[in-house]
C-alpha cells in the first residue's frame, strides 16, 4: 500500500509541477545592452562611388573626370565624414586642355571638398551615397571656373 500512495504522491507532485510552470508568465528578457543598442542603432555611413563603381569611404584620391581623366583629386585628408556630408581639403588637378587636351599640362589648385545629399545607392540600396560634391577653391582656380564648383554625382 505504500508503493501505491508513493507512485500516487509522486504523479500528484509532477502534475502540480507541470500545472506551475504552464501557469507561470514568460520570463521577461532583459533590456539590451547599451553597447548591442549601439550596434543595432550603428547605421554604414555613406559611400563615395567611384568610376569603377566601388563604393569608397575616406578615400586619397577620387577621379573628377571619368571620360578623359582631366580632373582629379589628390591628397585628400578628411576632417568630417557622418551620415550627412563629409569635408576634406586637397590638390584638385586640371587639364588646361591648351592648345587641346592631349597636348595639355595639368595644374595644381588647393581645394576645400564638401559631399553631401545622401542618397540610397541604386547598386546596393543598403548604402547610402554621396550624390554632389563640392569644390571651393582655396586660392587660384581654373580658367572659366567660378570660386565654388557644386556637381552631381553619379549613381
Amino acid at each position: 500500500m505504500h508503493r501505491r500512495a508513493r507512485t500516487a504522491m509522486v504523479t500528484l507532485c509532477a502534475v502540480a509541477a507541470l500545472a506551475t510552470a504552464a501557469g507561470t508568465p514568460p520570463v521577461a528578457r532583459s533590456a539590451p545592452s547599451p553597447a548591442a543598442q549601439t550596434a543595432q542603432q550603428r547605421v554604414a555611413l555613406p559611400v563615395l562611388v567611384d568610376c569603377l563603381w566601388h563604393p569608397q569611404v575616406r578615400p586619397s584620391e577620387f577621379m573628377l573626370a571619368c571620360g578623359d581623366g582631366n580632373s582629379r583629386l589628390d591628397s585628400l585628408k578628411w576632417s568630417r565624414w557622418d551620415a550627412a556630408s563629409a569635408r576634406a581639403e586637397g590638390v584638385n588637378w586640371v587639364n588646361d586642355c591648351k592648345p587641346y587636351c592631349a597636348a595639355g599640362r595639368f595644374h595644381a589648385y588647393p581645394v576645400t571638398v564638401r559631399l553631401d545629399h545622401p542618397q540610397p545607392w541604386k547598386k546596393r540600396p543598403q548604402l547610402s551615397h554621396y550624390t554632389r560634391i563640392t569644390l571651393v577653391y582655396t586660392d587660384s582656380r581654373p580658367e572659366q571656373f567660378s570660386q565654388t564648383m557644386s556637381y552631381s554625382l553619379w549613381d
